[in-house]
């Protein structure tokens, strides 16, 4: 018997701050509709919603959303039986309170969750699921447990729907790319969610003088701005830099959740930023390239570099890493790698292989506040 149809049907309380560029609240967002999906309660708390308006446009049954104001408004709400803290964001002291006088007076388990960043790095499996009592405030006398997402069994893994792999086998490429207006006359489809990688120059210089044609498509944001700036620069100061026409650019414009991962089945190779979107490109099964998101200490490096060992990545495709990210991942390693997407299917193919054997997050977020007592 599933896990999920075995498990208490509770009532979840998460809670999202905005920090940036929204993958905080895209990652928020697609675990309540995994556990609304599950039959679970969920409601959502953000500081910040107007993203959904495109991330979900026809939000989700099951989902509650509500804003995350200061102070917090508690008018008819009585707290879920979890709380989840996305990222290590502060539950407000009023919520907190309510929260312990309504488990102290139903007896119920204390289901408070911080749901951590994902890494492949070691401390993950180290710290998953250890238990943290609370020793000041309201939450006082509480435990508090760090759940870690993450690649392997020791871990709680990554968001996973039911139905994901039916619903990829069920996908009609040529539709959706008629649907969003690309003119795709079979040439190699690319896809480009960034911030603004140091090797975007070079790449789109190859691009432009490889032998088969090429068509980038851009995501609305970011992405669109960097590629817009470069191409701007090479048509001012290098005419020519694109003559025989081997590179196409189609700009998208914002993409709800669905139709991003549209975007990814759709092509041949996927440029990804973020912690959501990395998960994504796995289940897509595509070779991939992941940006990550750089942090002023440079420990984005050790991430990276305990991402690639776990993905079993050649030597190529960490150069070509190295060289997007503008991170040295190794002194041994060659420097420069060729655009040889054909080259990194295989450690893709094999890593989604390896995930699919492991307990989704959701699935296992579940089974662990039940074991709760």
């Amino acid at each position: 018997m599933h896990l999920d149809s075995v498990a208490p049907k509770l009532h979840w309380d998460i809670f999202c701050r905005v920090i940036d560029n929204f993958g905080d609240l895209g990652v928020a967002w697609r675990l309540a509709c995994n556990l609304a999906g599950r039959g679970q309660a969920v409601r959502l708390w953000a500081d910040e919603l107007s993203a959904l308006a495109w991330m979900a446009p026809h939000g989700a049954p099951g989902v509650e959303v509500r804003a995350w104001t200061a102070p917090i408004d508690l008018s008819g709400i009585t707290p879920g039986d979890v709380l989840i803290e996305t990222f290590g964001c502060d539950i407000d002291a009023e919520f907190i309170a309510a929260y312990a006088r309504m488990i102290s007076a139903g007896g119920q388990p204390c289901r408070w969750i911080n749901l951590e960043y994902l890494s492949a790095e070691a401390y993950a499996a180290r710290c998953h699921g250890l238990p943290s009592p609370v020793m000041s405030g309201p939450g006082r006398g509480l435990t508090k447990y760090f759940y870690y997402p993450g690649f392997t069994v020791d871990t709680g893994g990554v968001l996973r729907e039911p139905d994901l792999m039916a619903r990829q086998t069920r996908f009609d490429r040529q539709a959706w790319l008629a649907r969003q207006g690309v003119p795709w006359q079979g040439e190699r489809l690319v896809s480009l969610f960034c911030y603004e990688p140091a090797g975007l120059a070079d790449w789109l210089d190859t691009l432009a003088n490889d032998a088969r044609p090429t068509r980038i498509l851009v995501t609305h944001g970011r992405a669109s701005m960097a590629v817009r700036a470069e191409v701007s620069n090479r048509n001012r100061c290098r005419p020519g830099w694109n003559g025989q026409d081997k590179l196409a650019i189609f700009y998208l414009p914002q993409l709800s959740q669905g139709d991003y991962d549209h975007l990814l089945w759709s092509c041949d190779v996927n440029f990804v930023r973020g912690e959501d979107t990395l998960v994504r490109a796995l289940w897509a099964g595509k070779p991939f390239v992941w940006n990550i998101y750089p942090q002023h200490d440079d420990a984005h490096a050790n991430k990276l570099a305990a991402f690639l060992d776990w993905l079993q990545a050649p030597v190529a495709l960490r150069v070509f890493h190295q060289q997007w990210n503008g991170v040295e991942l190794a002194a041994a390693t060659p420097s420069g790698a060729p655009f040889a997407p054909a080259d990194w299917k295989t450690c893709t193919i094999q890593a989604k292989a390896r995930l699919l054997q492991q307990g989704d997050l959701t699935s296992q977020l579940i089974g662990f506040c039940a074991k709760i007592h």
